[in-house]
């Protein structure tokens, strides 16, 4: 392999890589912004992450029932912030995401990720639950920004939990 085509392969294996950091960190905002107790969030927080094209959506019977479908920047945006403080939805809403994949288009400008996301949750009215979802989201880079284009979430279980006793 000649110089030129050696440096040409090398930029390319670079921004891939420079793509995959820049959507862990895109998503770790993300996430950062869903969990509470957090500042109040406010819509533009949220909409800033998103394409203007976006779409939000719960798969599966129950994740469609509990979260339709949402679409455009501002109505992700509108929806996911319904559930997040000064609304009282939630006193402790935790996630974690592991199981990690992501695959960057040749181009470096779009991308997919798989993540199996555990949400740890108290509700302000009382009870607990723990969530597992399988999220499936795709990525655009937009004037070289990264932002979410389409996210799947599909419930895999949850489960009531006990209160602890002190």
């Amino acid at each position: 392999m000649d110089s030129a085509l050696r440096l040409q392969d090398m930029a390319q294996r670079l921004a891939v890589l420079e793509a995959e950091s820049a959507i862990r960190r895109l998503m770790a905002r993300y996430m950062d912004l869903c969990d509470v107790p957090h500042a109040s969030v406010q819509v533009d927080d949220l909409a800033a992450l998103f394409t203007a094209d976006a779409v939000w959506e719960g798969i599966g019977s129950l994740a469609a029932k509990s979260f339709g479908r949402q679409h455009g920047r501002q109505a992700v945006a509108v929806f996911v912030a319904s559930y997040l403080p000064p609304v009282e939805h939630f006193a402790l809403n935790l996630h974690l995401l592991t199981s990690e994949s992501i695959a960057v288009n040749g181009d470096a400008e779009t991308a997919s990720g798989q993540w199996i996301m555990q949400q740890i949750s108290r509700y302000s009215q009382g009870g607990s639950e723990l969530f597992c979802a399988r999220l499936n989201i795709d990525f655009a880079c937009v004037e070289g920004q990264w932002l979410i284009a389409h996210f799947r979430t599909c419930r895999l279980f949850n489960m009531q939990l006990a209160e602890p006793s002190v």
